[in-house]
């Protein structure tokens, strides 16, 4: 299954989104298989898990089932059973080899408020003619030391400007439209459509509008897009960002948002930075009908 993590969600950490799935999985009813022993466990696999404080729209989770289920009735059951900001996407029925053995690298997409693109695109241009940068993360174990430039695939940056960088849409902002058409409209219709006062209220008493009365513009925003192999240790969108630190002393004015928007292995056809969606194959395979004759089928 390919599932999303959305919004507030973003900040739980993924032991509490795996809790969280297997009370989804018993109130919607699924029949889960179960380990053997003392403390049978479902069996659910979880694969490259996105950091906690990053969203993501495909994380992945393998599940096993002890009779026929239809994908898209267990996706529908499932996703109703999830809190908001826990989306299930997608459902396939399992074929032959690991989930795991089919994801190799995660494309990053992260947004920089405050950043001007240029300045992000020379810091990517000095990061990808870089050999090796070296960057520190503090573990439980103390602080470790690792390349975060092999990990990277390729990095790519999208001029954007958006004055609500909660979402990175890109759109165009309430404040700009006020600004685009202040010069199309009388200055005291303008005004009073926005709740400010004229110099024909300051006669009667009021205070004059001032400039810093009015919405503030949209500030730029740098969209870094990069494709990071999984390696280990694991190189995280934050430390691609101490990369850039390093390599052009770039540090954020406010903290990035980072979301994962998709996980494969890398392409072959020599488009670099190209991910094969690790559920093409058994949708292809998938038959139009629910298959029967399987006692223990794997759904992803």
């Amino acid at each position: 299954m390919r599932y999303a993590k959305r919004g507030r969600l973003r900040f739980t950490s993924h032991r509490d989104v795996a809790r969280t799935f297997e009370r989804a999985l018993r109130r919607a009813g699924v029949p889960m298989a179960y380990s053997q022993g003392f403390s049978p466990h479902p069996k659910v696999s979880w694969v490259g898990a996105a950091p906690t404080g990053v969203a993501s729209e495909a994380e992945y989770v393998e599940i096993q089932v002890v009779r026929e289920l239809d994908p898209e009735a267990l996706r529908r059951e499932l996703d109703a059973a999830l809190p908001p900001g826990l989306d299930v996407l997608e459902a396939v029925t399992g074929g032959p080899g690991s989930l795991a053995e089919r994801i190799e690298a995660s494309l990053w997409r992260v947004e920089l408020p405050g950043v001007e693109p240029a300045e992000l695109a020379e810091a990517v241009r000095r990061l990808l003619a870089a050999e090796r940068v070296d960057v520190e993360r503090l573990t439980k174990d103390g602080r470790r030391t690792l390349d975060a430039r092999a990990a990277v695939v390729s990095a790519e940056v999208v001029t954007e400007s958006t004055g609500d960088t909660s979402r990175g849409t890109g759109g165009t902002s309430r404040t700009a439209h006020i600004l685009d058409t202040s010069d199309q409209v009388e200055p005291a219709a303008l005004a009073d459509a926005n709740g400010l006062v004229t110099d024909s209220d300051q006669e009667s008493g009021e205070a004059t509008a001032q400039v810093a009365d009015w919405p503030e513009r949209a500030r730029p925003c740098g969209i870094l897009v990069a494709v990071v192999r999984q390696t280990t240790p694991a190189v995280r969108p934050d430390d691609v960002l101490s990369a850039l630190r390093v390599v052009a002393d770039l540090v954020p004015p406010v903290p990035a948002k980072a979301t994962r928007m998709a996980q494969g292995r890398l392409d072959d056809s020599g488009v670099l930075g190209t991910l094969v969606d690790p559920l093409a194959a058994d949708r292809a395979a998938s038959p139009t009908t629910t298959p029967s004759g399987v006692d223990d089928p794997a759904v992803r």
